[in-house]
């Protein structure tokens, strides 16, 4: 053994070749954690101090090549003083320059998924080899960053500038086959034939029959482009990546800028160059905001983990209620491999629903993401029934009637009735409580809430709703199938409207009062885009339905009449009392007519503005600062209250369950990460200067407790 560490071995295989190894001892992948890139130095070290060494393959121990980076080591490291952070990064940088510039051929076996700096590892070798189902990139820009350890030195230099440039800016995972078209890997092979094939590569470079040191040299060279040719590639590729990301999303365009001032430096001075902008990015407060989503998702899988531990293996669903939801549920399960029954007292219901799961499955034929042999073994997998014929093997169902309390309940006790003693039920409602739903059965220990987000097939969250007599099997399994479905589970106490409806309208509430005081909803929406959100409130109003948010509201009326019961008509009224139900049937606080493609579009209705007018109770002067703030205030105070109720367990899922649910500007990071961002004691002051506004704004006991004690919600 040449070397033997915790986390990378070295040891000679034949003919003067050795094998350097990352095997990351009590983890089940690899990563660069301060460990790792410990040991790759003094296995550098090692091998450039042997002689008899011809040449090096680098090979996993793992299922994974290596994953990236450990965030949640490094994410302290951007704290330190910009020269500590840049000098740390050349000298992590100098150990691949260092392997990159061993005196001998050096060749990659990638056998799994090489993400961020596990790809920046194999850019540093001569050769890469990669097996079928390998995949590679670089994805930092979706953590707010650019690639630190070379990234955006090699890969120009070893794809070309264009697709590196693609590359980096979307942060997209590549397939072997993808990356073997443009140069990122040198061969693809069956994953049983990798080391094989990277032991013939190192050999052929060892022979002379391949040259190595003329394929490394463009790495350590200029990028092989003159002045014009440099202006119009990163020019144009600004232009176009800026339009793409948007204003708030930094890290794309600054990416590109990097390989831009390091076009004409060899590789050492082009590092220098990554390393500095690296540390102006990891210092903004979108870096701090996407990694700290990105470790809330982690955070988020590893309670979803625990659940597996109890829950029971679903291998038959069944939905109740077709239509648009329903449908979307079958294709989500079917799509994702669980068969499941469709059930509806209408022949149409059913009809619309298989609609539904054929219109998205067909979809995903034409955009090349679904084979139709993969279509017809989906929609095969969803069998529609009138009956209950079926249901005694049924392990799960998802009730998606009409949102009613009395219509659900007859219709969870009559199911009930016809599945085994062991089944779940589970209802889709929005807002109903789930422990007076249970009051209807005679197993409510069987019995959760599983909220799906419309579109089903798009809104990544589901809010596993546990009732005061759910079992910890019961939930288990729902997280379970929740993510077999694909989707992330959150796990939220009962309450009305739960976590994500409970804290949407507060700001919807804020949106009232703001069209009480005679402001333009146009303007409102634009403010509220450039804050960040997906879609204005009165869009979104639109889209999600008047009706709906009308019953919602009446709903967390009754629940909390201490902030959310309304005085007088509001505009939700006005719209509903006129039939403008929003998108649903062409007109809300927009009107809708097609574009081209089939789909809505909305358009100014001078209508609006005059039903609106009769709610004005005073004009008021108000600034696009507080505009936010009418509506972002309650919004955050609502979230806090539901942590301090334990609807929900942690900031974290709180957060998440807010960006999954409701499109909160993920740049944001979370409601309870925009409270840390603005400073808890700042943000109290901020909602005394609104307290006149009502009980919606008035931070709670423990948030001042909080904020005289300088306490955040992270970190």
């Amino acid at each position: 053994m040449i070397y033997e560490g915790k986390a990378i071995t070295v040891k000679a295989l034949e003919s003067g070749i050795v094998e350097l190894n990352f095997d990351l001892k009590g983890e089940s992948v690899n990563k660069f954690n301060r460990l790792t890139l410990t040991e790759l130095r003094q296995s550098v070290d090692a091998i450039k101090a042997d002689g008899s060494i011809k040449g090096v393959i680098v090979t996993s121990g793992k299922d994974v090549f290596i994953v990236g980076a450990d965030i949640t080591e490094f994410v302290d490291n951007f704290k330190l003083p910009d020269a500590e952070l840049v000098a740390g990064n050349l000298e992590a940088n100098k150990i691949f320059s260092d392997f990159e510039d061993l005196n001998v051929p050096t060749v990659v076996a990638i056998n799994g998924i090489a993400l961020g700096g596990g790809f920046e590892m194999c850019l540093a070798a001569d050769y890469r080899v990669a097996a079928e189902t390998a995949k590679v990139g670089l994805p930092e820009v979706k953590l707010g960053i650019y690639p630190g350890f070379g990234g955006t030195v090699r890969l120009p230099r070893v794809i070309g500038t264009d697709n590196a440039v693609e590359w980096i800016a979307a942060g997209k995972e590549n397939k072997a086959a993808d990356a073997l078209k443009v140069g990122a890997v040198d061969a693809v092979v069956a994953a049983d034939k990798l080391q094989a094939a990277a032991l013939d590569l190192v050999k052929r470079a060892i022979s002379g029959e391949l040259d190595y040191k003329a394929k490394r040299q463009p790495k350590l060279e200029k990028l092989k482009l003159n002045a014009i040719e440099q202006m119009m590639c990163f020019e144009t590729a600004k232009g176009f990546v800026s339009g793409q990301a948007g204003p708030n999303y930094p890290a794309p365009v600054e990416a590109i800028k990097t390989i831009q001032k390091a076009a004409n430096f060899g590789r050492d001075k082009a590092l220098e160059v990554e390393a500095a902008g690296f540390v102006k990015l990891a210092k903004t407060s979108v870096a701090e905001s996407l990694i700290g989503l990105f470790l809330n998702d982690q955070e988020l899988k590893k309670k979803a983990k625990h659940h597996d531990e109890i829950a029971k293996d679903v291998k038959l669903a069944a939905v109740l209620g077709a239509g648009i939801m329903g449908g979307g549920i079958a294709y989500q399960s079917a799509s994702k491999g669980t068969p499941i029954l469709m059930k509806d007292i209408r022949e149409e219901g059913i009809q619309m629903g298989l609609n539904e799961a054929s219109k998205l499955l067909g979809s995903r034929v034409s955009k090349g993401r679904m084979t139709p042999a993969k279509m017809a073994e989906a929609l095969n997998a969803i069998r529609p029934t009138m009956s209950y014929g079926d249901f005694g093997n049924v392990d799960i169902v998802v009730e998606a009637v009409v949102e009613n309390p009395k219509v659900k309940q007859i219709v969870l006790a009559e199911v009930e009735g016809v599945v085994r003693e062991d089944a779940i039920l589970a209802s889709n409602t929005s807002t109903i409580s789930i422990s007076l739903l249970a009051q209807a059965l005679k197993r409510p220990e069987n019995f959760v809430g599983m909220h799906f987000f419309n579109p089903v097939h798009m809104m990544p969250l589901v809010e596993v709703i546990r009732g005061e007599k759910s079992s910890e099997v019961a939930v288990a399994t729902t997280v379970a199938y929740a993510k077999k479905m694909g989707k992330t589970p959150v796990v939220v106490n009962d309450c009305p409207g739960f976590l994500v409806n409970r804290v949407l309208f507060p700001y919807f509430g804020g949106f009232s009062k703001l069209l009480g005081f005679g402001v333009d909803f146009v303007r409102i929406d634009k403010v509220m885009e450039k804050f960040g959100w997906p879609m204005g409130p009165a869009y979104l109003s639109d889209v999600v339905g008047i009706d709906t948010g009308h019953h919602g509201r009446d709903v967390m009326a009754e629940g909390f009449p201490d902030r959310m019961a309304v005085e007088g008509r509001t505009a939700v009224d006005v719209m509903y009392e006129a039939d403008r139900l929003g998108q649903k049937n062409g007109k809300g606080f927009y009107a809708y007519e097609m574009d081209k493609r089939g789909k809505p579009k909305k358009v100014m209705d001078p209508q609006a503005y005059e039903l609106l007018k009769s709610i004005v109770v005073e004009q008021r002067e108000v600034t696009d600062e507080d505009i936010i703030n009418f509506m972002m205030i309650p919004l955050c105070m609502e979230t806090v209250r539901c942590l301090e109720d334990g609807i929900v367990e942690t900031a974290a899922e709180a957060d998440m369950g807010l960006i999954y649910g409701i499109g909160f500007p993920p740049f944001r990071g979370g409601a309870l990460r925009y409270i840390d961002s603005i400073g808890v004691a700042e943000f109290v002051a901020l909602a005394d200067k609104y307290a006149e506004l009502g009980a919606l704004y008035h931070p709670t006991a423990k948030l001042r407790e909080m904020a005289a004690n300088g306490q955040k919600f992270f970190g």
